[in-house]
């Protein structure tokens, strides 16, 4: 018996411990996940608060109240139109037939609005074909 004991114990040291259970990669890293949401928050607060921003810049009209009417010069000249400089030809032709692409996109819901739709297609088109394109 004692050399049974003897024969188990040794063999028993030859036979190497089992692996430990690998833990999942979630488990492995898992102080790094709050940090991942916290990260993914603030980047989509930022970019929520950044596009309202513009939104507003973009609604806003500067409203200029005048006081008195009975005089002209009193306006502000920032509600005094500036000139522009006109399109030149074929950006205007290239803007028509992008507008045109546009009005051939649209789904209509009764008569009345593509009826109007095609007008405005039939005059894009004249304008498109034109020479000379009349200036406004």
């Amino acid at each position: 018996m004692a050399t049974q004991s003897a024969t188990s114990a040794s063999s028993s040291s030859n036979i190497p411990p089992p692996p430990p259970p690998k833990e999942s990669l979630g488990r492995r890293y898992k102080f790094i996940w709050p940090l991942l949401l916290a990260v993914n928050f603030s980047i989509g607060a930022y970019l929520f608060t950044r596009t309202n921003k513009e939104e507003k810049t973009e609604e806003e009209v500067p409203s200029t109240v005048v006081t008195s009417t009975s005089t002209p010069t009193s306006v502000s000249p920032a509600t005094i139109p500036k000139k522009l400089d006109p399109i030149p030809m074929d950006q205007q032709k290239e803007l028509f037939k992008w507008i045109l692409e546009e009005k051939r996109k649209v789904k209509t819901k009764n008569p009345q609005e593509k009826k109007q739709i095609d007008e405005e297609k039939a005059i894009l088109k004249q304008f498109i074909r034109a020479k000379n394109i009349p200036s406004f």
